[in-house]
């Protein structure tokens, strides 16, 4: 007894020394090589994210169960991941970090047990889960075995969705199917030069297609954030990327039950004169909304996500009198705020998060309408263009818009109307609230008179003036009550914060069923 009372000494004395190496990164020349590309070991990453001294790790003694390929040999405690809770702020989160500098960061069974664990735990008490991917992809020596850890944890993605929310940070390599795990989170942050995401990687790309391209130019953070639209956030460097995930948290809530954190705010003069100069005159001027979004929310709370991807739409996360809400807005400085597949896709799934997690919603509005063009319609914007729809629709948390000046066609519809469940919609005294704008109505209305003219051009204007005088004001919709009040730009601020207020214990009683079925 006494003999195997020393061996299970001797037993923890070795495991704990290679735990004490593995917490090094697998040693300090691992670690040195990690810094030279710019980038924090996994201990570091979580170390900076979570509040001082409040990580309490899970699994650190949990090893691969491979023998085969002579990984017998090659045990390293953690396996390859880190996996804990801590808090941010005070509050409760759950984080794994895979270790490149142990197997690559590869994707082993245990591996997939130790990530599945914690967010099986996150389910179970509410809180916020983080992913800090930096992995070689699957574990090859294992096989099917590592394939099968990957399905494990898409499945609790999936399941965890709409529960609580996933964040996932990309500060390495993430390739093959570790991709689909972080796009069924609900936000993607990529750190520049140093990470990537992609399916098949340049060699495949090479052989299959003879295109020549590297890895940051497939799947780098600038690709993602400007062509694909993948990635929510770009952060400059590790540290970077961090903060970007912590100022991100804070405006949501714990879980699907919970409402976001209030900040203390005494209401003081909530007038805006400087939002009365904002938009120009001349309807086909265009202005930043981003400046009528500055004036309106608290100072310096607004947070943009995907600022490069689709900019002809502005979203992003704000606060109102020290209350979270989300920003959907168009923006008449790319494509006059015109309505198109990407933007109706960006816009569509911003609305479901925040509707996921009790976030009330802001619309400022000024859209002449979709896009035209034969790209557009094979891209399918008929399809893409009723998501957004569908999402708005879909919406139970409170739900406010303002048009700020065009309000045309079908995308009036669309840009959370009266007609599809707003609770309370603003117009500024310049908005258009009409079917199309007053030249192209007129030319189809009074087709005919204008064509009997003298002087057709002189007889379109007159018209022009007669349709605008008509509909080119909010005056009509607000007599039907699709408007609820005309307001004056500088008092814009003021009305949405009585308004959040009036909706914050807002309910919504759904028909039955199973889950609609938003066109994909």
């Amino acid at each position: 007894m006494h003999c195997k009372i020393i061996q299970m000494d001797q037993k923890f004395d070795i495991l704990h020394e290679k735990l004490a190496e593995a917490k090094l990164g697998g040693g300090q020349a691992r670690i040195d090589a990690q810094h030279k590309k710019g980038k924090l070991t996994a201990r570091e990453r979580i170390h900076f994210l979570l509040d001082e001294d409040s990580f309490e790790e899970i699994g650190a003694l949990v090893t691969h169960r491979n023998h085969d390929f002579g990984m017998a040999d090659q045990i390293v405690p953690g396996d390859g991941v880190v996996t804990g809770y801590g808090t941010i702020g005070g509050r409760l989160v759950y984080v794994f970090a895979q270790d490149f500098t142990v197997f690559g960061g590869s994707l082993s069974e245990t591996h997939a047990e130790k990530i599945c664990k914690i967010m099986d735990l996150a389910v179970r008490n509410g809180a916020p889960v983080i992913g800090l991917n930096d992995s070689g992809g699957a574990r090859i020596q294992e096989g099917v075995n590592s394939l099968g850890g990957y399905a494990d944890i898409f499945f609790r993605n999936v399941q965890s969705s709409g529960v609580v929310p996933q964040i996932s940070a990309i500060m390495g390599p993430c390739a093959g199917g570790a991709v689909y795990s972080p796009a069924m989170t609900d936000f993607i942050v990529m750190v520049e030069n140093t990470s990537y995401m992609f399916v098949t990687g340049p060699n495949v790309v090479k052989t299959v297609t003879n295109e020549e391209v590297s890895s940051e130019e497939l799947g780098g953070a600038s690709a993602h954030s400007t062509k694909s639209g993948v990635t929510h956030l770009v952060a400059t460097n590790d540290m970077d990327c961090v903060e970007k995930v912590k100022r991100l948290l804070s405006y949501f809530p714990q879980n699907c039950e919970d409402k976001a954190p209030e900040l203390p705010y005494t209401l003081g003069d909530e007038y805006r004169p400087e939002l009365d100069h904002i938009v120009p005159e001349s309807p086909n001027h265009p202005y930043d909304i981003k400046e009528v979004i500055a004036g309106i929310v608290d100072t310096g709370s607004f947070f943009e996500i995907q600022e490069s991807y689709a900019e002809n739409i502005v979203v992003g996360f704000a606060r109102l009198a020290g209350r979270s809400i989300g920003i959907v807005a168009n923006q008449p400085m790319c494509l006059a705020g015109v309505l198109d597949v990407n933007s109706s896709k960006k816009g569509a799934r911003f609305v479901r998060f925040c509707d996921c997690f009790n976030i009330p919603l802001l619309v400022l509005e000024d859209v002449p309408g979709f896009l035209p063009g034969t790209d557009q319609e094979w891209n399918a914007i008929i399809t893409n263009g009723a998501k957004l729809l569908y999402a708005f629709s879909e919406a139970t948390v409170p739900r406010v818009t303002v048009i700020t000046r065009k309000a045309y066609g079908g995308a009036y519809d669309v840009m959370n109307s009266k007609h599809i469940g707003a609770d309370m919609n603003f117009a500024w005294p310049n908005a258009e609230i009409a079917v199309m704008g007053a030249k192209g109505a007129s030319e189809i209305i009074f087709k005919k008179e204008i064509d009997a003219a003298p002087d057709p051009a002189a007889k379109l204007a007159e018209k022009e003036m007669e349709y605008a005088a008509t509909f080119a004001n909010p005056y009509r919709a607000a007599a039907r009550g699709f408007i609820d009040e005309v307001i004056h730009p500088k008092e814009t601020r003021r009305k949405l914060i009585k308004a959040f207020a009036m909706l914050e214990h807002k309910a919504v009683s759904r028909p039955k069923r199973k889950h609609g079925n938003i066109p994909l």
